[in-house]
């Protein structure tokens, strides 16, 4: 839009913008793709169903374009391993094998008929949890990983199972790998002799050391076995209870070739790049250096940023400044193509070779299930497979995303995404900057993303200026930066945060006496830290954030049980860090008005946390708004929950920045706890 149109348009106050997105736009008709497999004869993605209770179905679109659901309205297609599950379905040929999340059990699922469980029943809800499963190459066995709780006791493993129900009297899975805190990725040569895995142990996270290791599939009148099990490269095991050491490097997605040969992605050279392995040595020989990452930290699983085809020709996908690029390496010749999407992910190769497919963000609409075709092993055309929904949006109506690098404290540089208020319909007043809403991504060793987000336009559609922090710590930008948060959750995170937020209000693009954080999970204790330790923010949204670090370690689920040894330091040794971090410890620091968001079923980040943070403002008469949300885990999933969690936000902000939201109902309208807010 040219600046004398901008300028015909009516003056409205910002943040009372009106806007073409309500909070149930964020939910209404979107199916977002989060997993796709090619088949033999099709297509199969998993996408999520807000208004379906945010279950997760599979479809399949046939060769003649055709879209059908698979499972029925009782299914769930998603697995609790980890908590952060991934990889719940996988696919054989044009047959899926499928966990569903209510019974935690895998079932055969083939096109026209009804699923099957091919796994036995659990002891308990929930007590054996599968995940990220492949099948061997004669199609009877399944091997994947298996978390089996009892008690306090968790034990991760993978495990074979037969493929379909009746093939062997005992359905029993056959233990394969154990005596290691963590598995993942467990994947079958071609020719069904050899398993590889990635293995990991406390106190590491698998973005932290981690280690390849190979073994002898060996088949036999009670199924498969292995033998010879060998570490290929990586870190050692050590004795249960011993912590290992966190110096190594961190390898992820091991993939083999047809030819059988093994590949793996490793950030030995500070960037996750794909590498050779010798499988004698174990010696890495990178396919394509590049200073990008080629995948990014597995919080969930299945992750594939790379695939190899039957001519040994390697396929990765790497976001650079532009967006996603397709490379393809062919020995020393490569071909690379840079695509008009944000990223790629989910990146695989049909069984046939001909076709890839990938899950794409786009830059102004949702996520798309992507198809590229492949003739005589060169990339020559995409199509998108599935309907992306109208966001609704004028051209000129969505911002889009400017990556900025920011100084921070010490003479370090910080990176952000930087989202100015954008509208079709009204601009803000010439005397008035936005108000700024300052994001903090989870994990926290995670990244905020440029790809296309309804939620953000959500804000920066009312008149909200939004930056997306990517503080020390972030993925994306190396192993250095990664590791910056090393002991020091707690300090970077909020120097950055502070200093992206007072970068912004000095470049003139937002109002200094209205910043606002937000922020979930990891990013919401950054929200409190922040509102707790400095006197940058006026307000501040914790969606299911920390509040007491030492509670924390105390109880949260094996996964992340021991992840705070290298963001604080050890527990308990260091629990008076872990007390000076704890925003509780500054609760004198809290007066600045604070919504409180939270799911009753989170085990990754207890209610408990939340609750005690509201009781403390309470008590110290701070304003303040604490929703708690019926059947939510860890991140909120079904319909109405966001829409309410979206409406009270931004009626929040309108109270504390003093507008009025255009579009928001006086029923939705946020109370203060006593009163004591606006």
């Amino acid at each position: 839009m040219s600046d004398s149109a901008g300028s015909e348009l009516p003056v409205v106050p910002y943040g009372a913008w009106p806007s073409p997105i309500s909070a149930a736009d964020l939910v209404s008709g979107i199916v977002r793709p989060i997993d796709v497999w090619p088949g033999d004869t099709g297509t199969w993605w998993s996408q999520i169903r807000p208004d379906q209770g945010g279950r997760e179905q599979l479809v399949f679109r046939a060769a003649d374009g055709t879209i059908s659901d698979l499972l029925g309205p009782d299914w769930n297609a998603r697995t609790g391993v980890h908590e952060y599950g991934g990889a719940a379905w996988w696919v054989a040929g044009d047959v899926v094998f499928a966990v569903n999340w209510n019974d935690q059990r895998v079932y055969r699922a083939e096109p026209g008929k009804r699923p099957v469980p091919i796994t036995p029943t659990p002891p308990a809800k929930g007590a054996w949890r599968y995940a990220d499963g492949r099948v061997t190459p004669d199609g009877k066995t399944i091997v994947c990983v298996r978390e089996a709780h009892a008690g306090d006791e968790v034990r991760n493993e993978i495990v074979a199972f037969a493929s379909a129900p009746g093939d062997t009297e005992d359905p029993t899975p056959r233990v394969l790998v154990t005596g290691t805190d963590f598995v993942a990725s467990p994947r079958i040569s071609p020719d069904g002799r050899h398993l590889a895995w990635i293995e990991w142990q406390h106190p590491n996270m698998p973005w932290d050391s981690t280690a390849l290791w190979v073994a002898e599939l060996v088949s036999g009148d009670s199924g498969l076995t292995t033998a010879d099990a060998r570490l290929l490269t990586g870190a050692p095991r050590v004795g249960r209870g011993r912590p290992a050491s966190r110096d190594g490097q961190a390898l992820m997605q091991p993939h083999f070739a047809p030819d059988g040969s093994l590949y793996v992605i490793s950030d030995e050279s500070e960037w996750w790049n794909v590498y050779r392995v010798d499988d004698t040595s174990g010696r890495l020989t990178p396919v394509l250096p590049l200073r990008s990452e080629v995948g990014g930290p597995a919080w969930e699983f299945g992750a594939s940023e790379y695939a190899v085809d039957a001519e040994n020709q390697v396929w990765l996908t790497y976001v650079d400044a532009e967006g996603a690029n397709l490379v393809r390496v062919d020995g020393e010749s490569t071909e690379t193509q840079a695509l008009p999407f944000r990223s790629l992910h989910h990146l695989r190769l049909s069984p046939d070779g001909s076709r890839l497919t990938a899950i794409a963000s786009q830059a102004t609409a949702e996520a798309a299930v992507v198809e590229f075709r492949t003739t005589e092993n060169s990339l020559v055309t995409w199509e998108i497979l599935n309907e992306v929904p109208d966001s609704g949006l004028a051209p000129a109506g969505i911002s889009l995303p400017q990556h900025v690098t920011f100084p921070s404290v010490g003479g370090r540089d910080a990176h952000a995404l930087l989202y100015p208020p954008a509208s079709a319909v009204a601009r803000g007043p010439e005397n008035e900057r936005p108000p700024l809403i300052v994001t903090i991504h989870g994990g926290p060793t995670s990244a905020a993303s440029s790809a296309f987000r309804l939620n953000i336009q959500y804000w920066t559609s009312r008149g909200f200026a939004v930056i997306d922090v990517n503080y020390g710590g972030s993925t994306g930008y190396g192993r250095t930066y990664r590791k910056l948060l090393n002991d020091a959750w707690g300090i970077v995170d909020v120097e950055d945060a502070c200093s992206a937020a007072l970068w912004v209000a000095a470049q003139g693009l937002a109002d200094p006496a209205r910043l606002a954080i937000r922020g979930g999970s990891a990013g919401g204790y950054t929200v409190l830290a922040s509102l707790a330790t400095r006197d940058v923010f006026t307000a501040g949204a914790s969606l299911y954030g920390v509040a007491d670090l030492s509670a924390l370690a105390r109880d949260t689920h094996k996964f992340e049980s021991r992840y705070l040894d290298g963001l604080i330091g050890p527990w308990p040794q260091a629990e008076k860090i872990y007390t000076e971090r704890s925003p509780l410890s500054h609760i004198d620091g809290f007066d600045r008005p604070l919504i409180v968001l939270q799911g009753d079923e989170d085990a990754v980040v207890p209610p408990a946390q939340a609750e005690m943070i509201v009781a403390a403002l309470a008590e110290k008469q701070v304003p303040h708004s604490y929703l708690l949300f019926a059947g939510e885990q860890h991140g909120f999933r079904r319909a109405e929950n966001i829409i309410r969690a979206f409406e009270a936000e931004l009626s929040f902000y309108g109270q504390v920045f003093g507008f009025e939201p255009a579009g928001l109902d006086e029923q939705v309208r946020i109370r203060f706890a006593e009163n004591l807010g606006k």
